[in-house]
């Protein structure tokens, strides 16, 4: 015989020829003769086999040291100790030593994929716990579409969603739900005259239905885009190259007009859209140049021949005025005559008398 110590949280198992004896817990004891023991820390996982935990179970002293926990295959269990949470138990058997610590243990079904309300979101971020979810974030701009192997559930408004992982097939489809701005860059296009142009086209549009848009439309994006480029397209064709130049502001809503029922369809609403650059080739622009210059000679020569004509009649005016009034003509001739002294510094004067009495029939009446 020999005599053992069992101390605080110890337990220990004494078997004779491989049958459970005794369960002896803090303690002395003494062995008999064949007998053998095995310590375990009931603060430290037990390990053992299927077919050892059923025999042991048989000793009701040892099946009240431990507790058995049976997760089956659709679910999980998650354990607590002393209400702090610990680790997350899969499909299996277990065997937990009761000890000095306090065990709690919830039980999960995650052969549905709405995650418990009893679990606390902060778990979601534990690796132990992250492993068995598929989180899915549907942002403030944008809403989403749920899909549940292949079928439509829900339209998903802004907010973290989380789900189990299963055999379930979860899809989560978004789109952003604020107004965009679309480019139909680059488009060579020939107007009803057949002169070729390169235009740049731009479109505001806002996701209005996003079942329409996700759901009954492939690539809705694309199918815009396409719509677009088609009305640009047919719209120019129609104008010749002059109307086209005069009036591209009313070609944005032209094309608006037309596609407005048919970005419906995809599920957009057309805020607005235009023109934004007309790209024209090396042979029209010389055109349009040579067109320029000769409308604006053409200008020039209607401005002078105008001036001219105004100033021929101011002059006739002033003719019929001084014919009837010798004063007025005398004031005209010295007008003049102040005019050229303006621009004269000296004058020199030579010969008879003449002169000086041709000034004084000038000046003196």
């Amino acid at each position: 015989m020999r005599k053992i110590t069992i101390n605080t949280n110890y337990v220990g198992l004494v078997f004779k020829n491989g049958e459970l004896k005794r369960v002896l817990i803090t303690g002395r004891y003494w062995l008999g003769f064949g007998e053998t023991i095995t310590l375990y820390d009931m603060s430290k996982e037990y390990y053992y086999t299927v077919a050892e935990l059923d025999v042991l179970l048989l000793n009701a002293d040892f099946a009240k040291l431990i507790y058995v926990v049976n997760v089956a295959d659709n679910e999980l269990t998650l354990v607590y100790q002393n209400k702090n949470f610990k680790n997350v138990l899969v499909a299996g058997r277990y065997a937990i030593w009761k000890g000095l610590s306090e065990y709690e243990f919830i039980k999960i079904d995650i052969s549905t994929i709405e995650v418990d309300e009893r679990i606390d979101k902060y778990l979601y971020e534990k690796g132990s716990l992250f492993n068995f979810i598929r989180a899915f974030k549907v942002e403030s701009y944008e809403k989403g579409l749920l899909l549940i192997d292949g079928k439509f559930e829900k339209v998903m408004e802004a907010g973290n969603y989380i789900y189990w992982k299963n055999s379930t097939i979860i899809q989560v489809l978004k789109t952003d739900m604020r107004q965009l701005n679309m480019e139909v860059i680059g488009q060579e296009i020939l107007t009803k005259d057949k002169a070729q142009l390169r235009m740049n086209f731009t479109i505001q549009y806002k996701v209005e239905d996003i079942v329409k848009a996700l759901l009954a439309n492939k690539d809705f994006e694309k199918q815009l885009y396409i719509l677009m480029q088609l009305a640009l397209r047919e719209t120019v064709g129609l104008m010749t190259f002059d109307e086209l130049m005069e009036s591209k502001e009313k070609i944005g809503t032209s094309i608006l007009e037309s596609t407005i029922e048919k970005a419906g369809d995809l599920g957009v609403k057309l805020a607005s859209c235009g023109v934004k650059d007309i790209i024209l080739s090396g042979e029209i622009k010389d055109i349009m140049n040579q067109v320029l210059i000769a409308e604006k000679k053409a200008q020039a020569n209607m401005i002078t021949r105008r001036e001219e004509t105004a100033s021929t009649r101011s002059l006739l005016n002033t003719a019929k005025l001084m014919e009837d009034n010798a004063m007025l003509y005398k004031l005209k001739e010295m007008e003049y005559v102040e005019k050229i002294a303006e621009k004269i510094n000296t004058i020199s004067l030579s010969g008879s008398g003449q002169i000086v009495d041709q000034l004084k029939q000038i000046f003196v009446k």
